[in-house]
């Protein structure tokens, strides 16, 4: 039995190295078509192919991603928080994924990864700015204080609740500076 759960704990962790190519590096960003509620409803305003949003962290083998998020897991906070890419890429929350490259040079990236990670345990804010911080302005603003300007459309929603201006998904996906290193992967 113990030869069983080690065996599945080995495939688990193999199967996220497999899910980014090589080429991957800490800064890409990984967009997700989401499953959620709150997924279908990005969608249906945007009429994008993503969802959400989030940076690479760590290295192959070890990837984490660093995203703005109401809360994925019981007692979690709605935050900015660092998980597992696994966890990231689950079936129950990921219907496909792609990952794109911000075409700068290493030393924006670093500057990019430090404050992105300095913004960990910061409240998930939907509240219609530029100050905001949600899955997409997050990354938005660790490549601005990078000097690196994505040179994104904020589009404005008039809607009850959510009223104001927003950087949706697509307009994000849609920056001259982000190059594509995979095409729409599906998540079964």
């Amino acid at each position: 039995m113990l030869a069983l759960l080690a065996m599945l704990a080995w495939s688990s962790q193999s199967l996220a190295v497999s899910l980014l190519p090589p080429q991957a590096e800490a800064g890409d960003l990984l967009f997700r078509r989401g499953t959620e509620q709150v997924s279908h409803l990005v969608r249906a305003v945007d009429g994008g192919d993503f969802s959400h949003v989030g940076m690479l962290i760590g290295s192959s083998g070890h990837w984490q991603v660093l995203h703005a998020t109401p809360s994925e897991r019981p007692g979690q906070p709605d935050a900015v928080v660092l998980d597992t890419l696994d966890f990231f890429l689950q079936p129950q929350r990921t219907q496909a994924y792609r990952l794109y490259r911000v075409a700068v040079g290493r030393g924006a990236r670093q500057q990019a990864l430090e404050w992105a990670l300095a913004q960990q345990g910061q409240p998930f804010q939907l509240q219609g700015s530029e100050q905001s911080i949600y899955c997409t302005t997050l990354v938005w603003q660790a490549w601005m204080q990078a000097g690196v300007n994505l040179e994104v459309l904020f589009t404005q929603l008039d809607l009850p609740v959510l009223g104001g201006r927003y950087l949706l998904p697509s307009s994000l996906q849609r920056s001259a500076l982000l190059q594509a290193l995979t095409p729409l992967l599906q998540v079964r």
